[in-house]
């Protein structure tokens, strides 16, 4: 009885123990052993001596098949994440709503007191720039005078009716009256547009920052109503349009065979065997299972 017994507990103690010296043997020995020039056989374990190769194949699977423009896209653009999105960014105008904080202190939060100012000088010093090269480039001071002497010779026109000549006076004397003025009204535009506009360019931002984010929430909320959708509307074309410039930049192959690369035999083995440790296991215990079949059949024949 117990003589049959032996053949199966050997076959299944075999199966066990060489099943779980082939596993360990993906790993270990992490590096090559030599007797003189020699290299031992399975020195170092498949994984260690593969590890270059294998993480090219392990970047190219995960770049051509998991992380690919289509899966990504459809990830990215899925009805889901969309609507998380858009609720998002309802419930950020929803808490800025409520808000009593002014806009200069509201952002502080993201920048410094220094950064703030320099911001704010910065746009005023554009704006100002823009209008004061807008009101000396252009010919405000022709349109200014000539909607003035329109005004002029219309008033002079209803108050001289039926005069005879007053007519053909008033239009002689109107084309050098315009001239005159717009000469002089881009003069004045040159000399004093500048620290006008600076002033009100000034008094117009710090009023803008002196306002409460409720407020400006409040003034603007038909706009707002429209920016989760818009924003919904930017992040699609974005995601269709630059998604191949953004995978072609990022090279996710490439990232992830230099990842693995850097990692050392340590690091791989314990990730390998915290995702499947059952199935390793379950394959040691499937060469016990195996071993005992066999030597069942052998005891028995």
């Amino acid at each position: 009885m117990y003589s049959f017994l032996i053949g199966p507990a050997v076959g299944a103690v075999i199966g066990y123990i060489t099943n779980d010296i082939a596993i360990r043997m993906l790993f270990k020995p992490h590096r090559p052993y030599y007797i003189g020039r020699w290299r031992l056989p399975f020195t170092p374990g498949i994984i260690p001596k593969e590890k270059n190769r294998i993480a090219g194949a392990i970047g190219a699977a995960i770049s051509d098949n998991l992380m690919n423009r289509e899966v990504l896209e459809r990830t990215l653009m899925s009805d889901e994440l969309l609507g998380k999105l858009r609720d998002a960014i309802n419930r950020y105008i929803d808490t800025l709503s409520t808000c009593n904080e002014t806009i200069e202190q509201f952002a502080c939060h993201l920048l410094t007191g220094e950064e703030m100012a320099q911001l704010r000088d910065n746009v005023t010093d554009e704006v100002t720039t823009m209008v004061n090269t807008n009101l000396t480039e252009t010919k405000v001071g022709a349109s200014i005078a000539h909607m003035a002497c329109e005004h002029v010779v219309e008033k002079t026109r209803n108050s001289i009716a039926g005069k005879i000549g007053a007519d053909v006076l008033v239009e002689k004397l109107t084309v050098p009256l315009e001239r005159h003025m717009a000469a002089h009204i881009n003069e004045v535009l040159r000399d004093k547009a500048p620290a006008m506009v600076s002033t009100l360019v000034g008094d117009a931002t710090d009023k803008f920052c002196k306002q409460t984010v409720s407020a400006f929430v409040g003034d603007h909320k038909e706009q707002l109503d429209r920016l989760a959708d818009n924003v919904v509307k930017l992040y699609c074309y974005v995601i269709t349009s630059r998604l191949p410039h953004i995978l072609g930049a990022i090279n996710i192959s490439g990232m992830v065979e230099t990842r693995i690369k850097e990692m050392n035999v340590d690091e791989v083995e314990k990730i390998i065997l915290n995702l499947a440790h059952k199935e390793l296991r379950a394959i040691v215990w499937l060469g016990a299972l195996l071993g005992c079949i066999m030597g069942t059949i052998t005891s028995i024949f």
